[in-house]
């Protein structure tokens, strides 16, 4: 694999996407099971954490323990996950919308709560398997799980993503996406009242420190921008127009939540409340503008917005006017 290519794999992902490694966590509150508090700040369920524990691959301050082991503030947990087991992966006739298509690339409008590719969990029904349905010819740098994915974004998120269908269309997007060359526009519902017109998040996001479920603002972080403008006030929530200058994991929803306006619906970074009927995060991928990669024409798509979102911003008007 070429230097582009592992940065394609991951550097330019913007949802997940990490090489697999020693997970570390400190210990901020003791008082938990070994097992449970791994289950708290990782991925890992429950059941999954006692086998890690039970076959040696984590370590308390360097010791191996048991599954009940009292965990005190301040040790250091260490995890060695497995390598993961391959995925078998096959076409599936899944309906999506192909806003646009030629032979080189394809624009599709994922909808809420499809997952891109195949990972732990997710063995099919995602957008990877219905590409290779309806797609027959497809890039293969991002992998034999990642089959002309370029970038990706997250399940409860909708809307647009740039497919490739060959390797020369793959590395220039690829090139493109490091450069920002690509514009990203989404639209996201958020809480509170934004008393500006417009603003700028400049904030460094890496993994959270205790809790690897999460993505935070964190000094020394990799660099994160996002531009905001409202669109719409409803007293108690916000309309925003939202434009990625980088594209980092979770960036709009970690960025939203640091300026203390966290997105509705998103259950990891904000409330979760959902009396709007989200299903998932309000944040939804509405425009996209690229080069296409064989004749350099600049090209725009838009998505409109699902009918949930459009819904909620019904009612949150219906409101305002009462």
């Amino acid at each position: 694999m070429s230097e582009l290519d592992k940065k394609t794999e991951y550097e330019l992902d913007d949802t997940d996407g990490a090489e697999q490694a020693v997970i570390e966590l400190t210990v901020d509150t003791g008082g938990s099971r070994l097992d449970a508090y791994i289950a708290e700040h990782t991925d890992f369920t429950r059941s999954a954490a006692q086998r890690l524990i039970e076959s040696g691959a984590v370590t308390v301050d360097g010791e191996i323990k048991k599954p009940k082991f009292t965990v005190k503030a301040g040790q250091l947990i260490s995890i060695t996950p497995p390598p993961p087991e391959p995925v078998e992966l096959a076409p599936e006739d899944i309906p999506i919308d192909i806003v646009y298509q030629d032979a080189d690339i394809a624009v599709i409008n994922k909808p809420v709560g499809m997952v891109v590719h195949p990972a732990a969990g997710n063995p099919s029904g995602t957008l990877v398997n219905a590409i290779m349905f309806h797609i027959k010819d497809l890039s293969g740098i991002g992998g034999e799980i990642r089959p002309g994915i370029v970038h990706r974004i997250d399940k409860n998120t909708s809307g647009l993503l740039v497919i490739a269908k060959n390797d020369a269309a793959h590395n220039f997007l690829a090139n493109e996406m490091k450069t920002h060359a690509v514009s990203r526009v989404y639209y996201a519902l958020v809480e509170g009242n934004i008393r500006e017109d417009s603003g700028t998040v400049d904030a460094p996001i890496a993994r959270h420190k205790t809790d690897r479920k999460r993505m935070a603002v964190v000094q020394g972080g990799r660099n994160a921008v996002t531009h905001w403008q409202v669109q719409e006030r409803f007293g108690t929530r916000t309309l925003l127009r939202v434009e990625l200058e980088t594209g980092r994991t979770h960036q709009i929803r970690v960025h939203m939540a640091y300026i203390n306006h966290p997105i509705v619906g998103d259950d990891v970074y904000g409330s979760a409340k959902n009396e709007l009927g989200f299903h998932g995060q309000a944040l939804h991928a509405a425009e996209l503008r690229l080069t296409h990669p064989r004749t350099g024409e600049r090209m725009t798509f838009h998505a409109p917005l699902p009918e949930t979102f459009e819904r909620a911003l019904e009612k949150l008007r219906k409101r305002r006017t009462e």
